[in-house]
């Protein structure tokens, strides 16, 4: 295995870009989030707020009809496109080209969404990040892996990772795999766990923020914003998925002495962004 590179400070300084004082909403990036079914509309108000407090210009998601009053009520800043489904995705139609988009929060396993996703990615181009059920209906339909941009970013957990890359005897075999996986498919993983680490090819990131209160409901969804946010924001994909890891930790971090872990929630990982930025800019 080569070696690992810490996701520390020093990190982070080489790759972050500090906003333009002459910037506008318009040159700060529009992501795409499509995800949601009914019952885990939830999903979709984490990433998509996520993603604007990330830095994001504009912010539009794709989601069922059920999901539309939740969504404008929940985050008003944010654009809502619906399906012609009213509880889960059917059809994937957008009326704009978004700079990067994220696949999957919340958006379950029905075959219609099977259907709805490789109509997708057969014809998308965008940059693009699949999460939580998005990557689960990949790791079933692996020959649509070809379809992919290149550098798409996977942010499995480890129950997601060991669909993907088949079961694994020792951790020095789950990195042998998944690293296989991503020089296969052409692949950045972002493997999710207590460190999280970064795969592209034969390169492996470790993040150095992060606790024990990230271990709840939520916080992968908020993830998944912050790096469409990032990739959106003309990050190149490796950099979006370096600062979103790590600012995400970070902002666990920060709010740990005033949350302690049993009450942070994945809100807090938002509400915290700010002074997760501050703190490099420091």
């Amino acid at each position: 295995m080569k070696a690992v590179i810490p996701i520390d400070k020093t990190e982070i300084l080489k790759r972050y870009k500090p906003i333009n004082a002459h910037t506008h909403k318009g040159i700060q990036g529009h992501a795409l989030i499509i995800g949601g079914s009914y019952g885990k509309i939830g999903a979709m108000t984490l990433a998509s707020m996520a993603c604007l407090k990330t830095g994001c210009g504009l912010v539009t998601v794709f989601l069922p009809r059920c999901g539309y009053r939740v969504l404008q009520i929940a985050n008003p800043e944010v654009m809502v496109l619906t399906d012609i489904a009213v509880k889960y995705i059917s059809k994937i139609i957008l009326n704009f080209v978004p700079q990067a988009i994220g696949l999957g929060p919340g958006i379950g396993q029905d075959i219609e969404t099977h259907t709805a996703i490789h109509r997708f990615i057969k014809t998308n181009t965008v940059p693009l990040v699949i999460d939580a059920d998005g990557l689960n209906i990949m790791a079933q339909n692996k020959d649509w892996l070809t379809f992919l941009p290149k550098k798409t970013i996977f942010t499995p957990h480890q129950k997601e990772l060991e669909r993907l890359i088949g079961n694994w005897d020792s951790e020095a075999d789950k990195f042998k795999k998944t690293i296989a996986f991503s020089k296969q498919n052409n692949l950045i993983l972002v493997m999710k766990g207590a460190p999280t680490y970064i795969i592209d090819g034969d390169a492996i990131y470790k993040n150095t923020t992060g606790n024990a209160a990230l271990a709840t409901a939520g916080t992968g969804d908020v993830l998944t914003g912050m790096i469409t946010s990032l990739m959106a924001q003309s990050y190149e994909p490796i950099d979006a998925a370096i600062l979103g890891v790590y600012l995400h930790g970070l902002t666990a971090d920060i709010a740990l002495p005033e949350t302690g872990y049993q009450s942070f929630i994945a809100s807090d990982v938002i509400k915290y962004i700010g002074k997760a930025y501050l703190s490099l800019e420091k």
